[in-house]
């Protein structure tokens, strides 16, 4: 687990910021296979493993975009996966609902399920008892409850509401910008915007 990024981010909830100096700070990755730039006002944070130290871009990063260079994820990953620029938004926690959530093992090969189970830890996939929409939970970003939420009846609100509230305190969320339906609801839910992520996994010739 990130500490020093797990810190940084929950910060923010109360508006501190690190210092809007341009720069980057190297942190550990809270994922054994998973690597993440994450950016947020005016600072990034670089969570690889050690031995990839040495080939970091040094040139092209920087706390003002740099980081999430185009090129600066080439080098890094080679012909590896590479998730979509995130939007990391953030909520204190605290939520309370009426909906019952209970374990969906039916939905575990959902292809969201199965991203979640891939880039997180002890993911576990819920939902109504009925229905299409599912909610994963599990420890994703810098160690953080981290969800996630499919739903095809407009129940997305309700669905991150009871997720948070089974979860109680501070939970982080990576939404797509282009989404932006889903990025409105998890807003709607409050959530609030912290930074960006951007996820990656390293092709064998570069591990």
């Amino acid at each position: 687990m990130s500490l020093d990024l797990q810190q940084a981010l929950l910060a923010t909830l109360d508006g501190t910021y690190p210092q809007v100096d341009g720069g980057w700070d190297l942190v550990r990755p809270w994922h054994p296979h998973v690597e993440a730039v994450v950016a947020l006002t005016g600072h990034a944070y670089v969570a690889v493993r050690d031995d990839l130290v040495d080939r970091l871009p040094r040139e092209r990063l920087d706390g003002y975009g740099g980081a999430h260079d185009p090129r600066v994820l080439a080098g890094l990953v080679g012909d590896g996966w590479v998730d979509c620029l995130d939007a990391l938004l953030l909520h204190p926690g605290g939520a309370t609902t009426e909906i019952e959530l209970v374990a969906r093992s039916d939905r575990a090969q959902h292809p969201r399920a199965a991203l979640a189970q891939r880039v997180r830890h002890d993911v576990r996939v819920l939902g109504r008892a009925r229905g299409d929409g599912l909610v994963t939970v599990g420890r994703g970003i810098a160690g953080l409850p981290e969800i996630g939420v499919e739903t095809a009846d407009g129940d997305g609100r309700a669905l991150i509401t009871a997720a948070v509230a089974s979860i109680g305190g501070p939970v982080a969320a990576a939404v797509a910008p282009g989404n932006a339906r889903a990025l409105r609801t998890f807003l709607a839910a409050g959530f609030v915007p912290v930074g960006s992520v951007q996820l990656f996994v390293r092709s064998p010739a570069q591990s």
